[in-house]
């Protein structure tokens, strides 16, 4: 009983033995494959670290690179816009100038270069160009010389001035055309309006910098400006940067036309962008006088100035018997024979306030008003104080005397 007890037990444990599950296949694959991945990373790693010893000690050779330039690959860009193309138009038409003065040494009789600027080609006929630049350039000068850097061997060569004017601050010279390959096309300084991009073209700090074109706007146009110490005048203010040496250069639109003849800038501490040229239709009439007279007729009053009023000291004021409302006008020095002013009975000491109703407070804006506002043979009337009293005086202009142009 006991035996097949026992057997029974057995039997019935065997039973159990067979019905208990495998453990998961998963299991098993997934030590198959995550040792095989960590021996492969820890043999990598150890790789990593042996390499450069390897390679220094020489049993890993590596071979060179190549550093010659024309396996690398290069490539260009080409750009065309509407300042490049313009800049290719006109860039050929300004010229450098040179303004040379023989020296003081009395043992010597060498010349030499004492100041340069800018020139543009504005016309070509019979073998001959004519060149526009500022009178400060030229100004004092025994010989002038022109300078072509536009082309391939840069040539310099001898000028003639056929008129300088320094109340405009415009001279014009004549060359052989030689070496002239671009004109200038003159544009319409009228039309221009605030906002519209300028080129200026010229040679900044001498022939080092020759060609050098700078971008900005008209930042506007039409700006009252004292140019020198004869006159004020209207110009054309830019924030193309305009230094030494660009003075007479060409102040450009984007079609490639002349609009302004590049003459002075503000060079004040902090002060940035303040760049003035000529308008080129103010210009024009002043170029053609020079090119047919070799001086622009003006008109004349035949008087010479003290100084502005607002430049006495009180005791001098008090010598003239001024009322004390009276600060501003220009007191006159002399009075030339037969003149305009001699007729009208002007005397010296006379100091005028007015000109046809205009307020004078300087001899520029005298100037400024003649040279701009009236004509040979206009008659103008001017109100002056004399001893203390105001008066009236009617006068007809004439023309400026050569030698006084000249001067």
């Amino acid at each position: 009983m006991d035996v097949q007890n026992n057997m029974s037990s057995e039997n019935q444990m065997n039973n159990i033995q067979e019905i208990q599950p495998e453990p998961p296949t998963h299991k098993k694959s997934y030590k198959k494959f995550v040792i095989p991945i960590i021996s492969g990373i820890t043999g990598g790693l150890l790789v990593l670290m042996a390499a450069p010893l390897m390679i220094q000690s020489g049993v890993i050779k590596v071979p060179p690179q190549s550093s010659n330039i024309s396996q690398q690959v290069s490539t260009s860009v080409q750009v065309n816009s509407e300042i490049t193309k313009t800049v290719e138009k006109i860039r050929s038409a300004v010229v450098g100038i040179e303004s040379i003065q023989k020296t003081n040494n009395p043992f010597s009789e060498k010349s030499e270069a004492t100041g340069s600027g800018s020139g543009i080609v504005i016309q070509k006929s019979n073998g001959k160009a004519i060149i526009v630049t500022n009178n400060h350039v030229i100004d004092n000068s025994d010989e002038v010389k022109v300078v072509f850097t536009a082309i391939d061997q840069p040539k310099t060569i001898s000028a003639k001035v056929l008129g300088k004017d320094p109340i405009s601050d415009l001279a014009v010279l004549e060359i052989d055309d030689k070496y002239v390959t671009h004109v200038a096309e003159l544009g319409n300084s009228n039309n221009l309006k605030a906002g519209e991009p300028a080129i200026a073209i010229g040679n900044p700090l001498g022939q080092t910098f020759s060609q050098s074109v700078t971008v900005g706007v008209v930042s506007s146009p039409k700006r009252t400006f004292q140019v020198n110490d004869y006159i004020s005048m209207d110009v054309i203010q830019t924030d193309a940067a305009i230094n030494p040496g660009n003075s007479g250069g060409a102040l450009v639109n984007t079609a490639g036309q002349v609009i302004g003849i590049n003459t002075l800038k503000i060079a004040e501490k902090g002060v940035e962008g303040l760049g003035f040229a000529i308008p080129i239709n103010h210009a024009r009439p002043i170029i053609e006088n020079l090119i047919s007279k070799g001086q622009v007729p003006r008109p004349y009053i035949g008087v010479s100035f003290l100084d502005d009023l607002n430049q006495f000291s009180n005791v001098e004021r008090a010598l003239l018997k001024l009322p004390k409302n009276v600060t501003d006008g220009v007191v006159i020095d002399t009075v030339e024979t037969n003149s305009p002013a001699a007729k009208a009975n002007l005397k010296r000491l006379d100091v005028i306030v007015e000109i046809n109703g205009k307020p004078v407070k300087t001899m520029v804006d005298l100037r400024s008003y003649l040279y701009n506002q009236t004509k040979i043979g206009s008659k103008i009337n001017l109100t002056f104080y004399r001893e203390g009293k105001k008066q009236q005086a009617s006068l007809t202009l004439i023309e400026t005397p050569s030698n006084l142009l000249r001067r």
